[in-house]
């Protein structure tokens, strides 16, 4: 429960506040604000903190929140050159204040396209307006752009005038994040399943780190207030659904680190893993996941570099996909680094092209398309000052003047309907009163996260 709510510039002046309880002196609780921020050194700044009656501060676990002392605790957060604090005398919940106010930020963004001071201050009125829409006696209402969007408008910063006496019906309703009455022509539903691998090999060719993200991102564009039945080939949602030993022995996936968008109804997943929802209007991601599991390089690559005594070095590259024929990769981008003196550079390579960038010291070789089971190679050439191959002498590891050429190799890539992990849609299921149809559209994209290979 927060007593106050206030922005202020970096040194801790105030540029706007809302007193939503009137426990605090707010004034001053705000120049205490400002104290702290001019007294503490950066590095030693806590996003929360305690003032006691006496003005003395303490950011130990034990005082912070603290009533028996007395005074107030500060939580705040930085964004640009602005701070947004709340201030509270309660023995409050600090996570949840501190989630209010990123989610405040992010409000504000939407509203205002940047959130700086200068947003801030063209736009009291309608910060106001947000304020007192977003909590009410110190407690968290609404921070759902859209929802609040429907009457408090942006184009005129202030609320509507028709609904000025009336807060929408998706404040009032259980289902906060949807809005009733919506009405779309051709009712459609799209469903990207989106993996991005990360992964780290050494030279030698062994795995040394290796992880999935993925998430299921969801355009849904449906009448009424649909419930939906979503069904994954999840390890733990077959075993607790109670399917036959024959389904069970079907390829199934244990994912981790699960984590729903606020419309899932989670008592049920506990449940029995069923994932059931009335989805927002647009574009959200229904779910994300993790999982760190020893994953084959989908896109391989070895290097041989080359120096030659004659100021010059030669890199080999071969390339290989190790992927299914069925499956292609697109965009691939593999980027070699090469140290910064080099010159002169020649390609020669079996397709894709090939392309230096002295900005970054390194070479690039994109392949458009790159069909599973493939293999291609490329060689390139580059001349170097003299200096450097004689003090190498020969020697590889004294070659440019620096070791950026030992850097990883990195590759960049998305291959469409194609996930890691092997996650299946099974079914997506739609049901609303009207009993109209629904297009149902699925998608399964791999793309590469932070995926580096060792050369030495």
């Amino acid at each position: 429960m927060a007593s106050a709510v206030f922005l202020t510039d970096l040194s801790g002046k105030a540029i706007i506040s809302r007193n939503y309880r009137g426990d605090i002196p707010l004034a001053k609780a705000i120049e205490r604000f400002a104290k702290y921020l001019t007294e503490v050194e950066d590095d030693d700044k806590k996003p929360i903190f305690h003032v006691d009656l006496n003005g003395d501060v303490s950011e130990s676990i034990s005082d912070v929140g603290s009533t028996g002392r007395g005074g107030e605790t500060f939580v705040y957060i930085q964004h640009n050159n602005l701070y947004l604090a709340a201030v509270t005398c309660k023995n409050s919940n600090v996570a949840l204040i501190v989630t209010f106010l990123y989610k405040l930020a992010s409000v504000f963004k939407d509203y205002f396209g940047t959130l700086e001071e200068e947003s801030i201050r063209d736009n009291f009125v309608c910060i106001y307006e947000l304020l007192d829409e977003t909590m009410d006696q110190g407690l968290p209402q609404s921070l759902d752009s859209t929802i609040l969007r429907s009457f408090i408008t942006q184009e005129g910063n202030r609320m509507a005038e028709d609904l000025k006496s009336k807060p929408p019906v998706a404040l009032t309703n259980a289902v906060s994040w949807r809005s009733e009455g919506i009405k779309h022509k051709k009712n459609e539903i799209f469903l990207d399943v989106v993996e991005k691998l990360n992964l780290l090999v050494a030279a030698n060719g062994t795995v040394l780190h290796s992880e999935i993200l993925g998430a299921v991102k969801m355009k849904s564009f449906l009448s009424g207030m649909p419930e939906l039945k979503l069904g994954l080939n999840d390890k733990l949602m077959f075993e607790a659904t109670g399917r036959s030993s024959q389904a069970r022995t079907a390829k199934s996936v244990e994912l981790e680190d699960i984590k729903f968008h606020q419309c899932v109804r989670l008592a049920r997943f506990e449940n029995d893993r069923t994932i059931s929802f009335i989805p927002p209007d647009g574009e959200f991601d229904l779910m994300t996941y993790r999982l760190a599991t020893m994953v084959k390089p989908l896109i391989w690559v070895e290097a041989v570099v080359e120096p030659h005594r004659g100021s010059r070095i030669e890199y080999m590259i071969k390339t290989r996909s190790q992927f299914k024929s069925r499956s292609v990769a697109n965009n691939v981008e593999i980027i070699i680094p090469v140290p910064a003196d080099v010159d002169s550079p020649s390609f020669k390579c079996s397709v894709g092209t090939v392309t230096y960038l002295p900005d970054k010291d390194a070479v690039v070789w994109v392949i458009k398309q790159f069909h599973g089971g493939r293999e291609y190679l490329m060689r390139a050439h580059f001349g170097l000052p003299s200096i450097s191959v004689n003090d190498a002498g020969g020697d590889r590891k004294g070659v440019g003047d620096g070791n950026n050429w030992k850097a990883p190799i990195a590759v960049k890539f998305e291959i469409p309907y194609f996930t890691v992990s092997g996650i299946q849609v099974r079914y997506l299921k739609i049901i609303e009163k009207s009993g109209y149809q629904a297009l149902p559209w699925v998608r399964y994209i791999t793309a590469n996260g932070d995926y580096q290979l060792r050369m030495a």
